[in-house]
């Protein structure tokens, strides 16, 4: 069995950071000393190459654009490596996996995004863990000789996580992440505890990649006492052709005739609306109480159990890959890439 080969893709953030002896400000460190700084990837028999961004970046300046380099960068590389690790700010990272999922349709090795609370440099660091664990997932075989990771999933302090189910949860602890609604694809001890059941597998697909996103999305977060007129501007089919509304519970709604005349004009002119729950845990189920009968009357899409980086994510994809108000619809109800749980 040949020895795997893994391209690390460096976009910044604090795993890459090391202090600037003159100033003491965080600066992205040199990738050619990738293994001065982690010298006991030399101890895997993989074959690891390393590439950077042109411009690495905080993940907070992360959007579609970057997205799309890194999509066709893993692209151009796909036949040539077994695997994929992603070097990428902790904030966004979870936008990003999920942006992946949906880019790179028929992905059938392993893309997996990691980073560190602390820089690689620091003593206490996390970075250093969070790497060597990630490349070694990125390189394992499953029983068939097939990648055992055949997905994008983001690996943080023991943890590999679904992308597309995964949210950032502290700012401050190592286990920065959680899938509130979807169990762990793996959890890394002594050895690594694969949890074959969580894995995605599809049938045979050709990895294609589409990155035309559509960011004429709005995000609506409903809380109580809300003045609905201020959030008008979103219903505007001009400035969105589609619009997040994070709701109450299972699904739910203050009452009120302003908003919902202005959701009911927004869908008859042709914009798409995608419940999802502000609950981390749980899920959307239009009617199952009187105050989701609103969305069901109007027409509004449920979104299960979505994330709202997913549900975000997943709207510029449908947006941008069709034009037909029906078939965007029709997509945003489909499971794609195990983004949501259908109840």
């Amino acid at each position: 069995m040949k020895n795997p080969k893994v391209l690390i893709i460096y976009t910044g953030g604090t795993i890459g950071m090391i202090n600037d002896p003159e100033t003491g400000a965080l600066k992205p460190f040199d990738f050619e000393h990738l293994y001065n700084s982690v010298p006991e990837l030399k101890q895997f028999n993989y074959k690891l190459e390393a590439h950077s961004m042109k411009n690495p970046i905080d993940s907070s300046e992360m959007n579609p654009s970057i997205w799309a380099d890194i999509a066709k960068t893993i692209f151009d590389n796909y036949s040539e490596y077994d695997g994929f690790v992603i070097l990428h700010g902790s904030d966004t990272m979870a936008y990003t996996a999920s942006a992946l999922s949906f880019m790179l349709s028929g992905i059938k090795k392993p893309v997996i995004l990691t980073g560190s609370q602390l820089p690689i440099g620091q003593i206490r660091t996390d970075g250093k863990e969070n790497l060597i664990t990630a490349v070694e997932i990125a390189g394992k075989l499953d029983p068939a000789g097939e990648p055992m990771v055949q997905e994008v999933a983001i690996y943080f302090e023991f943890q590999l996580h679904r992308g597309n189910r995964t949210s950032k949860q502290s700012t401050s602890n190592f286990d920065a992440f959680i899938s509130y609604n979807y169990p762990l694809l793996a959890e890394a001890g002594v050895t690594i505890e694969f949890n074959h059941a969580a894995l995605l597998r599809k049938g045979f697909q050709k990895l294609e990649v589409f990155s035309n996103f559509n960011t004429k999305v709005g995000l609506i977060k409903l809380y109580p006492g809300m003045p609905v007129a201020a959030y008008a501007p979103i219903f505007d089919l001009s400035k969105t052709e589609g619009v997040v509304i994070e709701s109450f519970g299972n699904g739910n709604t203050f009452s009120s005739t302003e908003l919902e005349n202005k959701i009911d004009s927004y869908i008859k002119a042709g914009g798409l609306v995608l419940n999802i729950t502000q609950c981390g845990k749980g899920s959307v189920a239009h009617g199952k109480y009187e105050t989701s009968m609103m969305f069901v009357r109007l027409g509004v899409i449920g979104g299960y159990d979505i994330t709202s980086e997913a549900a975000i994510t997943k709207m510029m994809y449908v947006l941008g890959r069709f034009s037909d108000r029906d078939e965007r619809k029709q997509h945003l109800q489909k499971n794609i890439c195990g983004e949501f749980t259908q109840i």
